[in-house]
């Protein structure tokens, strides 16, 4: 029988309720009174991430707990000797760095394994969620975990979300996204918990079939009903900025069809874009829209993974004074990412933005090569994001830093 609104796969249930996790009402206890947490957890491939940037897009605060397990065990972070003493040098790499491939072979063959590793990363990442909840300024905070259920961390959500997605959907998207054999893929979907198990315990349940549009369909869809009014606020990110006659404002899915006519012509054609191509973009970043007298005439591509901002698409329109367009794009990227605690903000440019190279040193980026970065977490968001054919300017937001080496 069908639902109203979830494609007739599991009905809504309001509210989370900590009995159905075999917690008492006693043993309930809320870190952040002032904040209202979504939990996000799913099994890998189920597409919780970008339910999570969903969310980030009406309002919420991300975090991103599995990118921070991974920052824990980076060379100089304080998972690094836990890791190396516990299960040895071997899984180095030709820079003294953990090589999570040879690690994640392991532990993910090895149940015992995995309980010693989650050991030494879980009380890190503890102390990094406590942290970043408290100092972000939005009251709506979503946590994307795929071990939420089984680690303490529950018991300070007000929400449990679970992404579910058909088996056969997972495979594909490990196969194609993350080049794993269909052998391997299978053994990490089938190493995991039954999604039924999560299904359960959940008070929403996102069915992530494919389409962007059906799951930002359920994802607004749940946000209206589970998030309570004084909470839900536009973030402080998405604003309208005005700077002279141009002003800067965070574009929608709904600008989907307006952000591919722009992409396409300043593009000259050579970056052709449709309304669904966009649409789905926006479950990995944000756009940051340029108007003249509400006429879009530019924007950048801008997304935050990891404390790192990464700005992958600059598009002004040529009628409009590059330097000053540049500057106010840039302006609101800062802005916006230091809204996000972000630790640096990476710029990829193209050759001919690369050569306003005096205006980008008067705004405090350098051109840098990847691996002249300190951080390794910096290094991975460029391998991860960087397009080809561009040039990274990098600039460091922030001293402080989320996880610091001992």
């Amino acid at each position: 029988m069908r639902t109203r609104w979830l494609m007739g796969l599991h009905p809504f249930k309001p509210g989370f309720h900590p009995a159905k996790q075999g917690i008492s009402q006693g043993d309930v206890v809320r870190k952040w009174s002032d904040k209202f947490v979504i939990g996000l957890t799913g099994n890998i491939a189920t597409g919780k991430s970008v339910v999570r940037k969903m969310l980030e897009h009406l309002g919420a605060y991300g975090i991103d707990a599995d990118a921070l397990a991974h920052r824990v065990i980076a060379k100089g972070a304080p998972g690094y000797l836990p890791v190396l003493s516990t299960f040895g040098g071997w899984m180095l790499n030709e820079n003294s760095e953990i090589n999570r491939q040879k690690l994640g072979r392991l532990v993910f063959s090895d149940p015992e394994a995995l309980v010693l590793l989650e050991g030494i990363i879980h009380p890190f990442v503890s102390q990094a969620i406590d942290l970043i909840v408290k100092r972000a300024p939005q009251r709506t905070i979503v946590i994307e975990a795929i071990k939420l259920l089984e680690t303490d961390l529950v018991k300070s959500c007000d929400s449990i979300w679970t992404t579910f997605s058909p088996e056969r959907t997972q495979l594909a998207r490990l196969m194609g996204k993350r080049g794993m054999s269909d052998v391997e893929a299978l053994k990490r979907i089938r190493m995991q918990p039954s999604q039924a198990e999560k299904v359960a315990k959940a008070s929403v349940v996102i069915h992530n079939l494919g389409s962007f549009e059906d799951t930002w369909r359920q994802v607004k869809a749940a946000w209206r009903k589970v998030i309570p009014p004084s909470t839900d606020t536009a973030p402080t990110r998405i604003r309208k900025a005005s700077h002279g006659e141009l002003a800067v404002q965070r574009g929608r899915p709904g600008d989907s069809q307006a952000i591919a006519n722009l992409i396409t012509q300043l593009s000259n054609g050579v970056n052709p874009q449709t309304s669904e191509g966009v649409m789905a973009a926006f479950g990995e970043k944000a756009f940051l829209l340029l108007k003249l007298e509400k006429k879009l005439v530019g924007l950048a591509a801008w997304q935050v993974e990891n404390l790192v901002a990464r700005t992958t698409d600059i598009y002004v329109d040529a009628n409009i004074a590059l330097p000053h367009a540049l500057k106010v794009l840039i302006a609101e990227v800062e802005s916006a990412s230091r809204d996000l605690q972000c630790e640096a903000s990476l710029v990829f440019l193209s050759p001919a933005l690369t050569r306003q190279a005096a205006f980008w040193k008067e705004l405090g980026y350098e051109s840098r090569n990847p691996t002249s970065l300190s951080i390794q977490a910096w290094q991975d968001a460029v391998n991860e994001s960087m397009p080809a054919n561009t040039t990274l300017f990098f600039k460091q937001l922030r001293q402080d830093r989320i996880l610091r080496p001992i």
